[in-house]
């Protein structure tokens, strides 16, 4: 029964169990300090940095120069890491960390994910961090791309002239970009596309030109989005690619800028005008009303103002305490007087 109870058990969390990873190798500890750290990195614009927001642990080394970091807290999606070992001292070690950069130290960027069993062997004359061992075919791209870059700066090295570097940059940049995309790893090509769009290297101008007119850049966004939906990379690549299209598409968005704000222009002077004119017109009825009463006597004023607010021939006689007929001649007098015929073309006249 309890065999039973094991077997249950294993075929259950037996998966879970395995589902670990396992990154080992050996480092110098003559060169280096003991300790080697482990950094996921989702913003590929600090690959080259050292940052301990991106740490996730270290390990010491053996006497050997063995280190060993296993365990279950990986992501099951693969993602970028990476190993590093520096020489910084403990005392400003942190700092150094914090602020991205160490004088004496090495790294290994690498594909992983959380099932992955990788080893970093040293070299025949005890370089490190030159080869990579893994059960995932992805783990080694980086390598691939460094090992590719080496014969880049070799052929630049040849002729230091412009004329080789022009011609050096249209090959170098489209060779890059060719390995990225046979190597079926969208993460790789964006190892490549870091590198190429970098602001401070000699290949940006090359690239800014190149996004004018190649959908290679679309299409690697599709292919991110699709590989890695809502990742930090997705996003982080396409805000980019957005970015440095308006820069090299300016003329486009500015003329529809600049259609935007003629519109909004007319907009502002219809609206301007409308106020105007309801304003002139207020104030030339305004002034024909005073000119219009200017004509009556006071009597006649009187009449007009109780006129206006629908007093009665009755009413506005017993007001002003003066006869029916004479309040009828008041009333023929002001109607003479401003042209109108009836109460309403007098209300009319004097509207607001």
């Amino acid at each position: 029964m309890r065999f039973i109870l094991y077997i249950i058990i294993f075929l259950c969390f037996g998966n879970h169990a395995f589902a670990q990873y396992l990154f080992k190798g050996h480092i110098d500890n003559e060169r280096w300090q003991n300790e080697v750290y482990l950094s996921v990195i989702e913003d590929y614009r600090t690959l080259d940095a050292i940052n301990d927001e991106q740490i996730i642990t270290k390990v010491s080394t053996d006497a050997a120069g063995f280190f060993q970091f296993k365990g279950n807290q990986l992501d099951d999606v693969q993602k970028i890491y990476k190993l590093h070992v520096d020489n910084c001292t403990s005392f400003n070690q942190g700092s150094n960390h914090f602020e991205g950069h160490c004088t004496d130290s090495n790294a290994i960027l690498f594909i992983a994910k959380s099932t992955d069993t990788i080893s970093f062997p040293l070299s025949f004359d005890a370089q490190m961090f030159c080869d990579i061992e893994s059960t995932n075919p992805k783990t080694a791209a980086f390598i691939k791309i460094d090992s590719l870059k080496e014969e880049m700066k070799f052929a630049y090295s040849e002729f230091r002239s412009k004329a080789n570097r022009d011609l050096n940059n249209k090959k170098w940049f489209k060779t890059l970009q060719d390995f990225g995309y046979n190597l079926n790893e969208p993460l790789a090509e964006l190892y490549i596309y870091t590198f190429l769009s970098d602001r401070s290297h000699q290949f940006h101008n090359y690239y800014l030109e190149d996004l004018k007119t190649n959908s290679y850049y679309d299409e690697l966004l599709e292919r991110l989005e699709d590989a890695y939906p809502d990742s930090p990379y997705a996003r982080q690549y396409k805000a980019e690619l957005n970015s440095d299209k308006f820069i090299v598409q300016p003329s486009e968005a500015t003329n529809n800028l600049f259609w935007v704000y003629i519109l909004i222009g007319i907009c502002l002077f219809s609206i301007a005008l409308n106020f105007w004119l309801l304003y002139s017109a207020k104030k030339k009825k305004a002034q024909q009303q005073t000119t219009a009463r200017e004509q009556l006597t006071n009597q006649e004023q009187n009449v007009l103002d109780l006129l206006l607010n629908d007093h009665s021939n009755k009413a506005i006689a017993e007001t002003l305490f003066v006869s029916v007929s004479t309040v009828k001649t008041h009333v023929n007098n002001v109607y003479k007087k401003l042209d109108v015929n009836s109460r309403d073309e007098l209300k009319t006249l004097f509207s607001r």
